[in-house]
């Protein structure tokens, strides 16, 4: 068929019926058929490309390419035609050109796919000079490499392609093959990249390379494939490395050791780039992120399933290997030398995270016995072994016990081989761990202590082990840092005394190369702490600041210098003058009330150890540091250190609920490192317990410091509230512990943390959220759980008085004052005990999360504010139940959610189980004494409980609640008496505890619960009366022994203590019936009173605190109306027990009886107003009525009018004569009518009057102020000059008073020590005609060297009275009676026949002068020994 005829037929115009009945009618012959065929065959050679149809055959969809398995590759075909159908046309063609050509169908696919391959990443090269180095394709050349490949795995598939052939060709025509390439033959398998590996020679020079560089590039950031694709890539490959490298193989060929050595170095190369960029200090940004990708493949190797787990550890163990030996360039001694600046903090982030992922799939004896391996095998680098090891420690809290084991093996092989390698090892590890802080290892110095300070150390089992420990530190000695020189210098090995002059040539040795580094051990401090191995050296002027407070501390608790001062002072001049004295005479603001410093400074200069104009100078420095404030505060660091902490403390807090307890303990170590800057000051760690000041009444000292802690506690808070939406406390991460130990280690961060505390709690309660609360009381909770190895606080002032825990002295800022202190109260001690019973799960637990005092707190506050919980006691035993409110999680989602009231919070903590356990601990159970120092503190006025709830809260506590709890448990046993004196002794030590306690609760300025107590102790009393009848020797026993406790010593305090004492005792027993300490006891079966507890209490106790005499009117009053009422109980004669009562008291208490006579006046109405109600009888009884007789007949003595003397005591008598003679001061006549009627009816009436007149002139001297008094002296003298006897010397001798003993019952016993001074006092104010008429009464003399005598010692023992501020002009000091006296005596000496003092009296007078006063008694020698009078008697 010809075209011509073709077109001819064509263009005649027929009908369509005709050309359907020519097609009908023309037959198909089988020729036709085959030249159709051929024809299109023909016509397909002529137009059809094979590279089209390698497209076409292809998926030209991009959203299918990297979907991994979940892609179904079938569906890859283009749509219409299916993939099978298209491959089969294009190997039709491709087998044909093959036949054609002479070549295999192989060969052709080959070069075909290897020209479209060449062709699509051709464009890549073009486009790397316009943009940076680009390592992958572009979105587009993926796509197209990705359809070709598609089309090659058709065609492998009919076995028309060999993937071996393609890769050789494309190797020998590029000069480095392309890595994503290569990964998409494996990703396609069409080629695996072990085969590469086993084929390609060259590999390792392009395949390192390019790893590297794919790590260093960074994608764009708007393509996200392009950062997948470079993941899958690098964690593709790295995972055939790790395979082909460290696979067991069973059998392996010569092929497979090759592949593994190559993948092996290949991995190697790699990681000593990263190790290169470490060392290099990340100088080119690139290779520092390049090495950070590099890393972050380890976490894909653990996540994915490419390679077994025994392969991972192989390939781990080997890598960790190569990066503790890899450039072992440092030697032992600059990892000595050096050590300190490779501590976690310091250390490079790269280098840290890689050994963390490294060591995540080992466990921690593992990794231990590995670096032990390492250390014994090969050349290390030292840098990298202590900085693994700085890891491992920080990352994992569980390290410290093994690394404990590891050094003790360690140091056994040592010394059992004399191994120098060992020991040296043990020394370094031992050192990084102390580097990393407290929280994380012990530090050096205790390292040391316990492992050479003893007798049972490694090194004390012989000499040569000796030797060999010396000769090692000797050995350090050039290298050593000088805080390790100090160590070993303050805490040597342990070493016999034979051989001691072995460790001295070390010292001697450590000293001098301390003084070559300008660290002398001259500069030591008096207290230097060396504990610490890490950080800086303490400056010199910082170690004297720290003496400085230390000399000053112990000065305050002893009250004398320290040795240790005294003998730097002498034996350390250099030290002492120019750092230790400086520093404490640094200028300074100088408070009004001496503070120990003060006390200190001025005890060294009364000691002669601060040079004159030293100190001079300090004291003008001060007086112009008060016209100026010169505070700041200089922090040196790069970076604002305010700011790091803030974005450290906020990486934390995301840490603490998304990250694991690794990173929180790595992130830990940092906030320390940045805390260590902030507060320099004092070294992290202290020999022994430490002890913190708390002054309640100080701010922070810098502002930067209250926004560190500011910003400290607040990130607490908000951690706690994080962690808690997660997960109850006893779920969550110990980050709160730990948190809380970074803390400890400081001592000057902890100071400024309790003082910031104890502020918020005390003064800024009311401006607290819920949140803060809650935050804070978990802290405090923290904190108690942390007490074992945190410091002691001492309250400044001391309203603790010994050093207490932390949480005890915060526990002082939570008072119970008013209604708001209460509230803030229970609501944050109910928090903290919700917190710990949740973060522990058993009873032991439970004592270490809960403070005491804060469970006591509680045990108080609920039952008090909340009168539901009083029927529910806390004794009672709560069984456990599987109920939600006993659950510790759910009380403590209970305390923080705002929507429950913290009532129904409370109520159920109350109730829990956990809480009631503790009450069975003694140290958790609340005392009555507790209770009752806890209510007296309220403030009445701002009470949350009206009157009337107040007094049925307390009887319910008082005859309920403590009346009948155990005794162990803190209650009274159901003994009244128990009950009873526990109130007594809280009423009794309320004003002492008030003023104690007056700066914390100013309990002064309002009133207290004290009159409610008042109240309870009566109704406990009266109770007592109905029960029991010897309620007044209770009584009086109890405060017997109260009184006991403070009479031994004379001290001032002691004496003004037992005032106290007393005074509060007789408010008390004012507020008692009056007949209540008056005793009955039965005689024949009659009643009797019986005076005697009350004579003996006066005598004993109230005399001693008499100053002037007498009982206050009110108590005199009360026990007369005691003796008065007492009578009714009798049943009888009363008159006659009133008499026989009062005639008991006038003769063996003659205070009470000085007492009712001067205070007749005024109670005398009373009692007879008293008397008629009980008897309704108009006079009193007979012995009463003598002291109105006593009365009247002084009254007519003065006035001049002659009236018989009564027949009373002398006593009386004279008292009730000093009594009128106190008004008239006339009184030399009726002195005369006197010594007429003493005469013949009582002579000792005078003498009594003398003393009572003596007394009060000593009264006089020692209180000026009271005018009353004054009249004494005028008094005496007159007295003097109508005595005729000399027995008014026998009150001045209370050896021999005999018939005037009573005296001694009616002063206190500082008044008779001081009579001497009273007797010279006196004697010197009267003229010389009276003085001769009163050195001529027998034994005048000798009473007047004793009285010299006594004198004497008072003045010696600081026993005289205090200078008068503003003397009398007729009055003397003390210092010119001592020296007047003096005079008088060797004058009186002088004037007295020998015959005055018998040879036992003047042998006795000589022995006691002879020391106090050599003159005095050689005076006594010479004028009244008749040896030295009569000369001629030695001779004969």
């Amino acid at each position: 068929m010809s075209l011509s005829v073709s077109c001819d037929s064509v263009s005649q115009k027929r009908t369509l019926s005709s050309l359907l009945a020519g097609r009908v009618l023309k037959k198909p012959k089988q020729e036709d058929g085959e030249r159709l065929q051929e024809e299109a065959i023909r016509l397909l050679e002529q137009q059809q490309n094979i590279s089209s149809l390698l497209e076409e055959a292809g998926n030209p969809n991009p959203c299918n390419i990297f979907c991994e398995e979940k892609v179904e590759r079938k569906d890859a075909s283009p749509e219409g035609i299916p993939s099978v159908i298209a491959a089969s046309f294009l190997v039709c063609e491709l087998r044909r050109q093959a036949g054609q050509l002479g070549v295999p169908v192989a060969a052709l696919s080959v070069k075909m796919v290897l020209e479209r391959l060449i062709e699509i990443t051709a464009s890549k090269e073009e486009e790397e000079e316009e943009d940076e180095r680009r390592e992958l394709l572009t979105s587009c050349q993926r796509v197209q490499l990705c359809v070709l490949l598609e089309s090659s795995r058709e065609l492998l598939s009919l076995g028309a392609f060999c993937p071996k052939l393609l890769w050789q060709e494309y190797k020998r025509d590029q000069r480095s093959p392309k890595l994503e390439v290569a990964y998409h033959l494996h990703f396609y398998s069409i080629l695996h990249l072990k085969y590469i590996l086993e084929s390609d020679e060259g590999v390792k020079s392009w395949l390192v390379s390019q790893l590297k560089a794919l790590c260093s590039w960074t994608p764009p950031h708007e393509e996200e494939e392009a950062k997948q694709i470079q993941q899958k890539v690098l964690s593709t490959v790295v995972g055939v490395l790790v395979g082909s490298g460290f696979e067991v193989i069973q059998e392996p060929a010569a092929l497979n050791r090759r592949i593994s050595v190559l993948s092996s170095s290949a991995l190697d190369d790699l990681l000593f780039w990263l190790l290169d960029a470490v060392d290099n200090h990340l100088s080119s940004q690139s290779s520092g992120e390049g090495a950070e990708t590099w890393i972050q493949l380890f976490d894909a190797l653990l996540c994915g399933a490419s390679v077994s787990t025994e392969a991972l550890q192989r390939f781990f163990t080997h890598s960790l290997t190569q990066a503790l030996t890899y450039k072992p360039r440092l030697t032992v001694s600059d990892a000595i030398a050096m050590q300190n600046e490779w501590t976690f903090a310091k250390a490079s982030c790269l280098l840290t995270s890689l050994f963390y992922k490294l060591a995540v799939i080992f466990s921690m004896e593992q990794l231990l016995s590995h670096l032990q391996q390492v250390l014994e095998t090969h050349e290390v680098n030292w840098k990298h072994i202590l900085c693994f090891l700085s890891t491992l420690l920080v990352y994992n809290p569980c390290a410290q016990p093994s690394l404990r084991e590891l050094l003790s093996k360690l140091l056994r092989s040592a010394f059992e081989g004399y191994d120098l390698e060992s020991l040296i090892t043990a020394f370094l590890l031992a050192r990084q761990g102390a580097l990393e802080g407290a929280a994380v290892f012990p530090s050096y110095s205790d390292w040391f202590k316990v492992s050479f300070s003893g007798s049972s150390g490694f090194h004390a089992t012989s000499k040569k082990s000796l030797v060999f420990l010396l000769k090692f530190l000797s050995d350090l000695v050039p290298f050593e840092p000088p805080q390790y020189l100090k160590v070993h210098i303050l805490h040597p090995p342990f070493i016999p005394m034979k051989h001691r002059n072995l460790l001295m040539e070390y010292v001697s040795l450590a000293k001098t190369r301390l003084a070559d580094l300008k660290e002398p051990i001259e500069d030591m401090g008096l207290y230097e702490d060396v504990s610490r191995a890490g950080g800086a050296p303490t400056q010199p002027q910082c170690q004297a600041v720290q003496d400085v407070d230390k000399a000053v501390s112990m000065f305050e608790s002893t009250g004398r210098i320290s040795a240790t001062v005294m003998e730097a002072s002498i034996f350390r001049r250099p030290y002492f003058l120019t750092r230790f004295l400086p520093a404490l005479l640094m200028p300074r603001v100088l408070p009004v009330i001496p503070d120990a410093q003060m006390s200190f400074i001025e005890a060294l200069r009364k000691a002669d150890k601060i040079p004159a104009a030293q100190y001079s100078s300090y004291v003008d420095s001060c007086q112009r540091q008060r016209q100026r404030d010169g505070s700041a505060v200089c922090v040196d660091a790069h970076d604002d250190p305010l700011k790091v902490l803030k974005i450290q403390l906020q990486k934390f807090r995301e840490l603490v609920v998304d990250g694991n307890e690794g990173e929180l303990s790595a992130q830990l170590a940092r906030i320390s490192h940045t805390l260590s800057v902030i507060f320099p000051g004092r070294p992290d760690e202290l020999i022994g317990q430490r002890v913190i000041k708390l002054h309640i009444d100080a701010r922070l000292s810098t502002e930067l410091h209250e926004n560190v802690i500011n910003m400290i506690l607040r990130n607490f808070c908000q951690c706690l509230l994080d962690a808690s939406r997660a997960n109850p406390p006893n779920k969550q991460t110990p980050w709160a512990s730990r948190f809380v130990s970074v803390l400890l280690s400081n001592t000057e961060l902890l100071s400024s943390l309790v003082h910031r505390l104890w502020d918020l709690f005390h003064h800024q309660a009311s401006s607290l959220s819920v949140a803060h609360l809650l935050g804070l009381a978990a802290f405090v909770v923290q904190l108690h759980a942390s007490s074992s190895h945190s410091p002691l606080v001492q309250m400044v002032p001391p309203i603790l008085p010994n050093p207490v825990p932390v949480t005890e002295a915060l526990s002082s800022a939570l008072v119970c004052r008013t209604q708001s202190d209460m509230i803030f109260c229970v609501r944050f001690c109910m928090a903290a005990l919700c917190y710990g019973i949740c973060r522990s799960d058993s009873l032991p637990q439970q004592q270490d999360y809960i403070p005491k005092c804060l469970y006591k707190k509680l045990l108080y506050l609920i039952p008090r504010l909340l009168p539901e919980a009083r029927r529910t006691p806390v004794t009672a035993e709560v069984p456990h139940t599987d109920c939600e409110e006993e659950n510790g999680s759910v009380l403590w989602r209970s305390a923080t959610d705002h929507s429950t009231a913290w009532r129904k919070t409370t109520l159920h903590l109350w109730r829990n189980a956990a809480f009631h356990q503790l009450r069975q601990i003694p140290e958790f159970q609340l005392f009555f004494s507790e209770w009752l120092v806890h209510e007296l503190r309220v403030q009445r006025s701002e009470d949350a409980l009206t009157d009337p709830e107040r007094q049925e809260y307390q009887q319910w506590a008082c005859m309920e609640f403590f009346l009948f709890g155990p005794v162990d448990q803190g209650g009274c046993g159901g003994d009244m008496r128990i009950l009873c004196s526990h109130i007594l002794s809280a009423i009794m030590d309320q004003p002492l505890g008030d003023q104690k306690l007056e700066k914390l609760d100013r309990v002064s300025e309002k009133g207290t619960c004290l009159p409610d107590i008042f109240s309870r102790l009566q109704e406990v009393v009266y109770d007592m009366e109905l029960t029991s009848a010897d309620v007044c020797d209770f009584l009086f026993e109890l405060i017997s022994q109260r009184c006991c406790c403070t009479e031994p010593s004379t001290s001032p305090s002691i004496s003004i203590s037992l005032q106290h004492t007393l005074q509060t005792w007789n408010r008390v027993l004012l507020t008692l019936p009056a007949g209540l300490f008056i005793k009955m006891k039965d005689e024949g079966g009659r009643k009797t009173l019986d005076c005697h507890n009350l004579i003996e209490h006066i005598n004993q106790h109230q005399r001693k605190v008499c100053s002037a005499g007498l009982l206050p009117r009110q108590l005199t009053a009360h026990f007369l109306r005691g003796v008065l009422c007492a009578s009714i109980r009798c049943g009888h004669a009363f008159n006659e027990e009133v008499n026989k009562a009062w005639f008991q008291i006038s003769h063996r208490c003659p205070l009470l009886l000085l007492s009712t006579v001067h205070w007749w006046e005024c109670v005398s109405p009373m009692l007879s107003s008293l008397w008629r109600r009980l008897r309704d009888e108009e006079s009193l009884p007979e012995q009463l009525r003598l002291l109105a007789e006593c009365r009247r007949w002084a009254c007519s003595l003065v006035k001049g009018q002659t009236c018989l003397m009564p027949r009373a005591p002398p006593l009386l008598l004279a008292a009730s004569l000093q009594s009128c003679c106190s008004e008239k001061h006339d009184f030399r006549s009726a002195m005369e009518t006197l010594r007429a009627e003493s005469k013949m009816q009582n002579p000792q009436v005078l003498v009594f009057l003398l003393f009572l007149c003596v007394n009060d002139h000593l009264s006089a001297l020692l209180y000026p102020q009271e005018e009353s008094r004054h009249g004494g002296s005028s008094l005496c003298t007159d007295l003097l000059t109508v005595l005729d006897s000399a027995e008014w010397l026998l009150i001045f001798k209370p050896s021999e008073q005999g018939i005037y003993q009573s005296v001694s019952m009616v002063t206190s016993d500082e008044n008779a020590r001081l009579m001497p001074l009273a007797f010279y006092s006196l004697l010197l104010q009267q003229h010389a005609e009276l003085l001769q008429r009163v050195m001529c009464c027998p034994g005048f003399i000798h009473t007047a060297v004793l009285c010299y005598i006594h004198l004497l010692q008072l003045f010696l023992e600081g026993h005289t009275p205090p200078p008068i501020t503003e003397p009398l002009s007729s009055q003397m000091e003390t210092v010119q009676i001592l020296s007047r006296a003096k005079q008088f005596l060797l004058r009186a000496i002088s004037q007295t026949p020998p015959t005055a003092l018998s040879s036992a009296q003047l042998r006795q007078l000589e022995a006691q002068t002879a020391d106090l006063d050599p003159e005095v008694a050689a005076a006594l020698s010479l004028h009244l020994d008749p040896k030295s009078l009569s000369p001629e008697m030695d001779f004969l």
